[in-house]
């Protein structure tokens, strides 16, 4: 695994030199596990009433730093059968046991962990002494602020120690008895005592509900949320609301009907049931490599897709044919499917409302641009929360599109592209990734069709996606050279 310091000596490594596509692809990619549900399985296993086994757990720095975090909150993790993939979790049990340190606090490293930094705070109203969170520089740049209002209101206390609403803060636990001791019974309903309320802001990031339901089931009578307006990403809340009832805990989820500030999530209490786990693989990093063969020609296959699923990842499916490739899929016979994409080097532009899939904006941004050299303009809408990233990603996905030659720009909720005029044309240039692995991936895509093109942190990729430069070599090298013919 890459730690903090490996990482930032990485990042000041010379620039990565994006290979260029030399002819259409026929590969296949077999991806390492979700890191959204490597996440959400994690930090279950650790609450769990039994001992859990997972399989599929991707390694990377995000989750390294999640199962970090943890262990300073009393879980333990060893490696089954010495494979790195499959992981032993012992449970920690309750109150949470903090270790730490000589100022009587746990202190936890968020690096640049969107999952990390909002996950593990309202764990804090299950444990024995205070806990400190800081992070990357970057990461002092992401909102907390609605969050921590939320855990202050259920009795946390709540001390900033820097700029109020972000990284590093100081958080205290409720004096009262929130540890969910009252909460042993594994049948997800346990007790007849009314739930612990809670009013939420996460129209910045549906990571902060996530983060509430997914402590909830150790709460006094469970916990019913209710966000004041707008969630974005509904599909992740989806996916903590899956996992939790795959654990036995019960979930009521709003009607659809219910409008803004009327929506209740309602988690029964219980323990997590422990036992085995299987991750699927990330269908959102799936994205690139998929692409790839709309930029390159060719196909990519992805096998394991699974046949049903809440990952966002799963839209490529839809959006990928909008963007001028094909999508096919055939079952493997072991329950799952081998998702093939195939493309021409020839590609649309898209208007999408991509408010759903937001994590998957880079990828659809980076084919928009090359398709704005086509004579294709796009608009990506439904976005605005991107701005609260790794990165300030409207604004750095405008910054490199231009630093192309593309024309686009920012607009409140999203980002436009105009097809360039007649006879003007990208060119290479040095990218930068903002130490956010999707503008990473947003550059290899552009450097496939715009030999020349570098990328000044190749090494953020590790934050969901180990080795990603040579995963991305080995599927170039896979069939460039054949009778598909790009078209460009």
């Amino acid at each position: 695994m890459t730690s903090k310091d490996d990482h930032s000596a990485l990042a000041t490594a010379a620039p990565w030199a994006a290979p260029a596509a030399t002819g259409p692809l026929d590969a296949v990619v077999t991806l390492p596990g979700s890191k959204s549900l490597t996440a959400r399985a994690l930090l279950l296993a650790a609450l769990g009433d039994a001992p859990t086994t997972l399989a599929g757990v991707l390694r990377s720095r995000d989750t390294a730093l999640m199962r970090a975090a943890l262990t300073v909150l009393g879980a333990r993790f060893t490696e089954a059968d010495g494979d790195a993939s499959r992981l032993h979790v012992t449970p920690a049990p309750l109150p949470l046991p903090v270790d730490t340190g000589p100022d009587g606090a746990g202190h936890i490293d968020c690096g640049l962990a969107g999952t990390v930094m909002r996950f593990i705070p309202p764990l804090v109203l299950l444990a024995d002494a205070p806990v400190v969170l800081d992070g990357d520089e970057g990461a002092r740049l992401r909102l907390l602020g609605p969050l921590m209002a939320a855990l202050a209101a259920l009795g946390v206390g709540v001390s900033w120690l820097g700029r109020p609403g972000f990284l590093p803060v100081h958080l205290t636990p409720p004096a009262g008895p929130t540890d969910g001791r009252a909460n042993n019974s594994t049948d997800g309903r346990a007790g007849g005592s009314q739930p612990t309320t809670a009013s939420l802001d996460a129209s910045s990031s549906s990571q902060f509900l996530s983060a509430l339901l997914l402590t909830g089931p150790l709460l006094p009578g469970g916990l019913a949320v209710t966000p004041s307006g707008p969630v974005p990403s509904l599909p992740h809340v989806g996916m903590s609301v899956a996992c939790l009832r795959e654990r036995g805990i019960a979930v009521d989820e709003p009607s659809p009907e219910d409008g803004d500030g009327q929506r209740t999530w309602r988690v029964h209490p219980g323990r997590p049931r422990g036992g085995r786990v299987t991750i699927e693989p990330d269908l959102s990093n799936a994205g690139p490599f998929l692409a790839a063969a709309l930029v390159a020609g060719g196909r990519v296959t992805v096998p394991a897709w699974p046949m049903a699923t809440t990952q966002a990842g799963d839209a490529w499916r839809e959006l990928l044919p909008r963007l001028g490739g094909i999508v096919t899929t055939e079952p493997d016979g072991v329950g799952t499917l081998r998702l093939t994409c195939r493309g021409t080097g020839r590609l649309n532009g898209i208007d999408a409302d991509l408010s759903a899939v937001g994590e998957l904006a880079p990828t659809v941004a980076a084919l928009a641009v090359l398709a704005s050299a086509q004579g294709h303009a796009s608009r990506l809408t439904g976005i605005a929360h991107l701005r609260g990233h790794e990165t300030n990603r409207l604004a750095a996905l405008v910054a490199e599109a231009r630093r192309l030659g593309a024309s686009a720009r920012e607009r409140a909720d999203g980002i436009e592209i105009d097809a360039l005029p007649d006879g003007e044309r990208l060119a290479p240039a040095l990218l930068h990734a903002y130490a956010d692995h999707r503008m990473a991936t947003f550059a290899a895509l552009i450097g496939l069709a715009l030999p020349g093109t570098t990328l000044d942190d190749v090494a953020c990729t590790a934050k969901t996606l180990p080795d990603f430069p040579a995963r991305w070599e080995a599927v170039l090298a896979q069939g460039q050279g054949g009778e598909h013919g790009r078209g460009r």
